[in-house]
Formats: structure tokens, C-alpha cells, sequence
């Protein structure tokens, strides 16, 4: 952002104000759009971040000031167009479970099969949202115990994984969550805030979501998938062309 002031000539607080304003047009767009998708097969996971501090440095004081601490980003997939149908920021407990899955059913337009990771979180939620109007199935993976030094810096090794059908009928060859881990992949990549081990943390949450929001509305329109060739929105049917970045922009003059 600084680089930015600098290049253009402009105060860093009116690029502060300016992309926060465009994360929630993003998100305003997005969340209209992405509706009655046809998606088939859906693969959901959460990536962590924090606010402000870590949640073990969260005191009294500094909860009463601002939201700190653990946040999590649940996201969904479609396996078949890699897109991103919904996201929620929270924590990684039922409550947020409860959110994310009802957004999420609530732009589906036929039944789904869903894969999750062993987070007892989802089944509740997933009943609540589909009842048993869905596929649900988990794929639940163990790990082995790494020294402490490698384990701060590395993830520790998958000795094995167990599909689980939960509900309904899943098909076992598609209990897969490869790419919505693979999403997650992405938002590290592309978001400088997500970076573990640095100073690049986000400092606000109202900054964070901002973030996320704009990461997600220039990956499903904008950027284009080398596997598909296209974009995630247009492989869905949501989105006639891949956008520009200018497009993107010029949501602030619709909102």
C-alpha cells in the first residue's frame, strides 16, 4: 500500500478507505450473484489467520477494544468449476459451522454432495441446513507426531485418511477435499496477510474481510484457471467473460 501511495502520488489512508469500500462492493456483488448454482459436488474447509494478535496474546482489554484473535476462513468449492460459492469469517466453532453451511445451502439449486474434513462442527450444521436432502460424506485424515521444532515450520506428515459417509448416498470416488485445500493454498499465495511466521497480520477485521472479499471476487471473475481456461464464474454460467480489473473497480460507481 505503500508502494502504491507513492507510485500514484496519494495518501495511503485514501488507498486504505478505497479498498475497504471496494472489498464490500465485492461482497455485495457476490453475494447477489452466486445464486441457484448447479453445483454437484462441493468440498468445504477452513484456513487460519489471526487479528491484531494471537489468540493466546488476546488479554481482557484488548478484547473489549476490537475483534482479535483466531479467525478462521470457511469456504466452499465447486470440484467441477472451482468456484467459490460462499466464504465466512469466524471461529472455527458450531456457530460459525451453523452460518456457513446455511449461506451455502442457500445458493444451491439442486441436491450436493459435500465432503468435509473430521470437524465434528459440520454435521449438525449440514442436518440443520439439508436435512436429508444431500450427500455428505468426510474424509477424515491422521497425523504423526512431529518433534516441536519441525511442527512450528512444516505441517506434519498424513500417515493415512477414512472416507465416512455421513448422509445419503455419496459417490466414494468424489470424497475428496484436494481442492478446496488447494484453495486454501491459493488464498495464502495471494493473500499477503495470511503468511505465517510474519509481521503481515491483519491489524482489523473490517481489513481482513475486505482482503478476503477481494481475493475471492478476482478469483472466480477475474483470474483465469489453467485448467479451465476460463474463469470459475464463467465455467458456472454466472459470468460471460472474464473480468478486468477495471470492471472490478467500477463496482463502486454501481454500489
Amino acid at each position: 500500500m505503500r508502494a502504491t501511495a507513492r507510485i500514484a502520488g496519494v495518501a495511503r489512508n485514501t488507498i486504505d478507505k478505497l479498498l475497504v469500500e471496494l472489498g464490500a462492493a465485492c461482497s455485495r456483488y457476490q453475494n447477489t450473484t452466486l445464486r441457484k448454482l448447479a453445483c454437484k459436488r462441493v468440498q468445504v474447509d477452513e484456513v487460519w489467520a489471526f487479528c491484531c494478535c494471537k489468540q493466546k496474546q488476546v488479554t481482557p482489554e484488548i478484547a473489549e477494544q476490537r475483534i482479535a484473535g483466531d479467525i478462521w476462513t470457511w469456504a466452499a468449492i465447486d470440484a467441477d468449476t472451482k468456484l467459490v460459492p460462499c466464504w465466512t469469517l469466524g471461529k472455527r466453532d458450531g456457530e460459525t459451522a451453523d452460518a456457513f453451511v446455511s449461506d451455502m445451502a442457500s445458493r444451491l439449486a439442486d441436491r450436493t454432495q459435500i465432503t468435509s474434513d473430521g470437524l465434528a462442527a459440520y454435521m449438525d450444521a449440514i442436518v440443520k441446513s439439508f436435512g436429508e436432502d444431500v450427500d455428505y460424506a468426510k474424509l477424515v485424515k491422521y497425523y504423526g507426531n512431529e518433534p516441536e521444532d519441525q511442527r512450528r515450520y512444516s505441517p506434519a506428515v498424513c500417515t493415512g485418511c477414512r472416507k465416512q459417509e455421513m448422509i445419503g448416498d455419496p459417490d466414494p470416488k468424489h470424497i475428496s477435499t484436494s481442492y478446496i485445500e488447494r484453495q486454501n493454498l491459493t488464498m495464502r499465495m495471494g493473500m499477503r496477510r495470511f503468511t505465517r511466521l510474519t509481521n503481515a497480520f491483519s491489524k482489523s477485521i473490517i481489513h481482513h474481510a475486505a482482503a478476503v472479499s477481494l481475493h475471492m471476487m478476482y478469483y472466480n471473475f477475474a483470474r483465469v484457471h489453467q485448467t479451465l481456461k476460463t474463469t470459475p464464474a464463467v465455467a458456472a454460467g454466472v459470468a460471460d467473460h472474464a473480468w478486468s480489473i477495471e470492471e472490478i473497480v467500477a463496482l463502486l460507481d454501481s454500489n
